[in-house]
């Protein structure tokens, strides 16, 4: 019995090796990892794995039930002889993998050429292998929702159907003195050797998923690793900026020869072999890279597809996939091989993640770039509305004065005129400096000044080391109007605002105080967080004010507020220090 056993085994390097090689078809792969199969597929599948348990049936043993002899091939089966075989395991896996319709389907296949291979058991064997099917289709539903059948249920699955092969063997082969001798000597080794070979095989399966998720891992891994080193430069929109550091990037982590990035109409990038003939800037020529840009599709170009003037260059095959926003493709990512070769299916399932990644980023830097145009339109439209507050104040004080004091208006006017000269130029910017800024509070305060008769005094507090800072336009204006006409306005006498601007050790402090009735607790919480209206205003300057410099500067540049009743109120914010060639630049 040993010595059986261990013929068995042997022949089960056999089997293994035929496992092997049906795992790489492609679709085994796809019933493998997947655990489904399309309709079109069924009967090769059935027709692989009846093959399979046919080949398992030539490589068993002839045995003499009556002379207890065996041979070491199935060449021809006399009367009173059977085969002690591998058959079983073909047909099992098939069922543990695709079901009992493939288990039953295979086991049809092999049984009836078992059949047909005569014997006394030729009947039994072929009845007990359509069995082994439905039993394999049974431990398949049970471990549907499992992503691969376990070496242990692979195992007793084996094993069992080899154990009602022996049963049926004894129900139905005759003579019944043949059947048990058969049984007797060939039923543990079977049992033993068949229960083995299911868990090998599936074995080599789980070796299979491993492998591909490895793969997939690295793959994945090194795409992410990519996208992440890229980002900076493709955030910034497909331009020859963003294109040239990228390509070095890709060529110096990927096993290719050269990188390029073109645009619909022209190279914009090209590093690796070929840089000196392959040249930026050049019109596209390639007919493949033109396939691509019109479809849409990644293609493998060969050296004729990839059309190079010069003779002897040393690239023959590329990689093109497209570069898309949204459905529109706007670019190509080229990867040149020096190899004639067709790249492998890892380089080419690589280069479309890479594709993909790329497209997203530039879809990114698309996003970027309206949100900061709607940014700025907004920064516009919040810029306009501070104008009017203002020129109404300024025109009544004028009025008045012309028939008092006609050079007192006059001097208010060249004031006025500086002011909207000042406001025009910041219609038209986004950004300004505590120094402009300064001087347009000047030429306000200057009129408010007037208006209130000597009762308004203003006090400058300004680090000129802070004159850099930046800000949106007309920002200052609105606080210290607000401080005026909400606060400082009904004082009879000793109004006063002091603005300070202090040099921090990385920020600037701006800081607007007034001495005039406070602001109620209530209240405070509501100022530049909502349009808090008064009889006295709309509600909107310091909204507007907190609103673009959180735009500009983050939430960290906000209004704080600081105020108690009858004891003036303090409106400051801080803001982010540039030096002078920052500044410039």
């Amino acid at each position: 019995m040993w010595e059986l056993i261990v013929v068995m085994l042997e022949r089960l390097g056999i089997i293994v090796t035929v496992a092997f090689v049906m795992t790489r078809l492609p679709f085994i792969r796809q019933l493998i990892e997947k655990r489904e199969i399309s309709r079109k597929n069924h009967l090769s599948i059935i027709f692989m794995f009846g093959f399979f348990g046919i080949i398992g049936t030539y490589t068993g043993l002839t045995i003499n039930a009556v002379e207890a002899t065996y041979s070491r091939w199935v060449l021809d089966i006399g009367e009173g002889e059977a085969i002690a075989n591998s058959r079983v395991i073909g047909v099992v896996v098939a069922g543990l993998l695709g079901g009992w319709k493939i288990g039953v389907g295979a086991g049809v296949i092999a049984g009836v050429h078992r059949y047909l291979l005569g014997g006394f058991t030729g009947f039994a064997c072929g009845l007990s292998s359509i069995v082994a099917g439905a039993i394999a289709g049974y431990f398949y539903k049970k471990n549907r929702n499992n992503r691969i059948i376990s070496l242990q249920t692979a195992l007793v699955v084996g094993m069992l159907a080899e154990a009602v092969q022996m049963g049926i063997i004894l129900l139905v082969a005759r003579p019944f003195e043949h059947s048990i001798r058969l049984v007797e000597s060939i039923g543990i080794p079977m049992i033993i050797a068949n229960g083995i070979g299911t868990a090998l095989f599936i074995l080599i399966i789980r070796n299979v998923i491993h492998e591909e998720e490895k793969m997939g891992s690295l793959q994945a891994q090194k795409a992410l690793k990519l996208a992440d080193l890229t980002l900076k430069y493709l955030r910034k929109g497909l331009t020859p900026q963003s294109a040239v550091p990228t390509c070095k990037i890709l060529l110096k982590e990927l096993p290719v020869d050269a990188v390029s990035i073109t645009n619909k109409e022209k190279i914009i990038a090209y590093v690796g072999t070929g840089s000196d003939h392959h040249l930026i800037n050049e019109e596209i020529k390639t007919v493949a890279t033109k396939r691509v840009l019109k479809e849409g599709e990644l293609v493998i170009a060969s050296s004729k597809e990839i059309h190079c003037n010069v003779e002897h260059c040393p690239l023959h095959s590329a990689i093109i996939a497209p570069l898309k926003i949204k459905d529109e493709t706007i670019g190509t990512l080229k990867f040149y091989f020096k190899t004639e070769k067709s790249p492998s299916p890892t380089t080419i399932e690589l280069s479309k993640g890479l594709s993909t990644l790329l497209s997203h980023q530039l879809e990114l830097s698309e996003v970027d770039r309206h949100l900061e145009l709607a940014k700025q339109a907004e920064i516009k439209a919040l810029q306009a509305q501070v104008s009017p507050h203002f020129l109404f104040n300024a025109l009544n004080t004028i009025v008045a004065l012309v028939r008092t004091d006609p050079m007192k208006a006059r001097k208010l006017l060249v004031a006025l005129s500086h002011f909207f000269r000042s406001n025009l130029a910041g219609t038209t910017a986004t950004v300004t400096t505590i120094e402009e800024e300064l001087k347009h509070v000047r030429a306000y305060l200057e009129i408010e000044q007037t208006r209130f008769v000597d009762k308004l005094t203003v006090h400058y507090d300004v680090d000129d080391a802070a004159f850099y800072a930046q800000l949106p336009p007309m920002t200052l204006q609105p606080i210290v109007e607000n401080a005026i006409k909400h606060g400082v306005k009904e004082l009879q006498s000793n109004s006063e605002i002091t603005i300070q601007v202090k040099k921090l050790s990385n920020s600037v402090l701006v800081a607007i105080k007034d001495n005039g009735k406070g602001i109620r607790k209530e209240k405070i919480e509501e100022l530049g967080k909502d349009k808090v209206r008064s009889h006295t205003g709309t509600g909107i300057g310091l909204f507007n004010v907190n609103r673009r410099l959180e735009m500009m500067h983050s939430v960290e540049a906000t209004l704080n507020v600081k105020s108690e009743e009858g004891k003036g109120t303090t409106v400051s914010f801080q803001l982010p220090l540039l030096n002078r060639r920052e500044h410039n630049e």
